[in-house]
Formats: structure tokens, sequence, C-alpha cells
């Protein structure tokens, strides 16, 4: 359920080449699903464009284009659940988008002003429907196999996060876990506190 957040300089983008950078960023977000390209994996894939005047966007205390590489500046925000991708992942997922954007923009120079920042929503945190979304619900929706390689990182992952918490204490109910996860540590919890 990746989101991303396109921040560009009003009017570097017309609406057709918003639509077809939409469009590549779309099979980048797929991607990163893991080729998750079905009705719910698409359904997932967010891209929005956030515009601010140039007047607005200071790059080493100026205003114009003196610190500024082709193609352009560029900000774009990655929000991704927490524990979806390791770094090699993520390292993918920064080339893809610039890429992307110097395909649609034009590939002159090095991108230097095309910025990715990926943030990871804490397991929980993320809802739909006025109701909160676990990692393990969104694979499920997208098409990903629940015993997948991708999945089965995810995992992993989590299992060293809930055995990390239950080690330093943390309430049974502090959020943060997978729900299958959260219910093992919650039962371990009112074990621990019975004995």
């Amino acid at each position: 359920m990746p989101i991303m957040d396109v921040r560009c300089a009003a009017g570097r983008l017309d609406q057709a080449a918003k639509a077809k950078l939409a469009a590549r960023l779309t099979d980048v977000l797929i991607r990163m699903e893991g080729g998750a390209n079905t009705r719910g994996g698409r359904a997932f894939a967010w891209v929005f464009f956030t515009e601010f005047p140039e007047e607005d966007w200071w790059i080493g205390a100026r205003a114009d284009a003196e610190y500024v590489s082709p193609p352009g500046k560029f900000l774009v925000h990655i929000s991704i659940p927490e524990g979806y991708m390791n770094v090699a992942h993520k390292n993918e997922v920064h080339g893809w988008v610039a890429a992307a954007i110097a395909e649609v923009v034009g590939g002159a120079g090095r991108g230097g002003s095309i910025l990715t920042v990926i943030d990871e929503v804490t397991e929980g945190n993320w809802g739909a429907a006025g109701k909160p979304i676990s990692l393990e619900s969104i694979a499920g929706t997208v098409g990903q196999a629940k015993d997948g390689s991708r999945l089965g990182w995810s995992r992993a992952y989590f299992e060293a996060k809930a055995r990390m918490m239950s080690a330093a204490g943390y309430p049974a109910d502090a959020g943060g876990l997978l729900p299958s996860l959260a219910d093992r540590l919650a039962q371990t919890s009112a074990t621990e506190t019975a004995a």
C-alpha cells in the first residue's frame, strides 16, 4: 500500500506529463508490491502531485536554479507500511523513482535534485474505511502469497521486533506488531504476569 507524493515546482509538469509520470510511478508502486499487478494492487497504488510556487522552494538559500541539477527540483515522499521492504528494496525504489522522473521530464543531468524520502508507517497506524489495516491484510488484498518470501521477510522483521519489545517490557497493547504477533505478545505478557 505505498503512496507517492511528488512535490515539484508549479507549472513544471503539464497534465500530459503528470499522467505519464503517474503511470510510470504506478508501475514502480506495483514493482514495490512484489509485482502485484492486480485490481487490489492497483487500488493501493496512489500517486499525487503537490506543486509549490517556484519562489517558495528554496535550496541553498536561493529560489533560483543555482543549486538545482537537471531535470529540476523534485521531492518524492513515499509512504510504506513498516517492515515492508529491506534495504535492497528501498535502494531499488530510490533508483526507480529517479529514473521515472528523468524519463518523463528529460534525462539530462545527474538528477541530484530528485530527492526521495521513504517514510515507514508503524504497523497499526495505517487505516482504510475507518479501521486499521495490517501488512498481513494488505498482502492478501494485493494478491501476495501469505507464505511467499516477501511476507516471510516482513514476518521475520516483526518477530524480532516482538522479541525486542517483550524483552524490554513493553505493554502488550503498545501496538506496532502484526496482529498475529500482537496476540502472542499479549499471551506471553499475561502468562508472565500470572507467574
